[in-house]
């Protein structure tokens, strides 16, 4: 009896850790699920190797420094010559001396229009025929107006010396103020256009006596500096409403660098006269004289009461 009972519990015995065993066996997957098992496999091995893996932050790559580059045109600053600080009544902006000019082509003033404000502009071959004129009335600003004229010329020659005048005149019909500026005109090519530098300045300095000044006792002394525009001399007159001169003297000087001057003029009234006090100077190389203007390359005026 005793033999049968140790053998039925050694067979529960075996039974039990059969079926423990059993158990205990893993699960065969089914083909359908194996791409689901790699993919979840291939992302819990990214993500502890993502874990293991310390942070780095990324590297900044600094670009060398490049310098600014202004856009702005360059700003000429002119040069004067010594004493000379008053802007011309008619100053050219461009085109500057000796520049190379091919029609057409534009002009650039600031002006100053004289009493009866009509401004004239005239484009001059080498020899002082006119190839171009333009009269245009110009409203009186005493601080200047810009003014822009659009020149066109024709000439025979493939290049030839030129000039741009520009005159105003009171409202007696005297001459104002008269600048020049030598240009040379081209008929092809291309132009090169030069700066203005120190042109912008009046070639007259005067001391002690300015616009409309009144000047007594027969005689009106004058001291100062003048630039010379060549080496012509510089005639000074004082002029009567009429135009006529009443006074009159002729100033020479030692090559076109800037001088010192001094003069009288003396003159003979009998009342209170308004007059206009001139420095004008020839160009030489113009053949054709203008019936108004004559030869004129440069002309500053200014108004003085005279009294006996």
């Amino acid at each position: 009896m005793k033999y049968k009972i140790l053998v039925i519990a050694s067979l529960l015995t075996l039974l039990s850790a059969c079926s423990q065993a059993a158990d205990s066996a893993p699960t065969p997957l089914v083909s359908q699920s194996l791409p689901t098992a790699v993919a979840l496999t291939g992302e819990a091995i990214l993500a502890t190797a993502n874990a293991m893996t310390p942070n780095v932050l990324p590297t900044e790559t600094f670009l060398p420094t490049q310098e600014s580059v202004s856009t702005a045109l360059p700003t000429i600053t002119p040069t004067f010559e010594a004493g000379f600080t008053e802007l011309a009544q008619i100053h050219i902006l461009a085109p500057g001396p000796m520049s190379s000019l091919v029609s057409p082509f534009n002009l650039q003033v600031m002006l100053i229009s004289g009493d009866s404000e009509l401004v004239q502009v005239d484009l001059l071959g080498e020899d002082g025929r006119v190839l171009q004129r333009d009269l245009e009335r110009v409203t009186q600003v005493y601080n200047g107006n810009f003014r822009n004229f659009r020149l066109t010329f024709e000439i025979r020659a493939v290049s030839e010396a030129g000039y741009i005048r520009i005159s105003t005149k009171d409202k007696l019909g005297r001459i104002q103020a008269l600048n020049t500026m030598p240009v040379l005109l081209y008929s092809i090519g291309s132009a090169q256009v030069n700066p203005v530098a120190n042109m912008i300045y009046e070639r007259v300095m005067l001391d002690g006596i300015k616009d409309g000044d009144k000047v007594s006792g027969g005689v009106l002394n004058l001291k100062g500096r003048l630039w010379p525009f060549n080496d012509q001399p510089v005639f000074v007159e004082l002029l009567l409403p009429d135009g006529r001169p009443i006074s009159s003297r002729i100033l020479t000087f030692n090559g076109i660098e800037t001088q010192e001057f001094e003069t009288t003029l003396p003159y003979k009234i009998t009342e209170p006269t308004e007059a206009r006090l001139t420095f004008r100077q020839d160009n030489p190389l113009l053949s054709v004289t203008d019936p108004e203007l004559k030869n004129y390359i440069y002309v500053y005026t200014m108004e003085v009461l005279l009294n006996p």
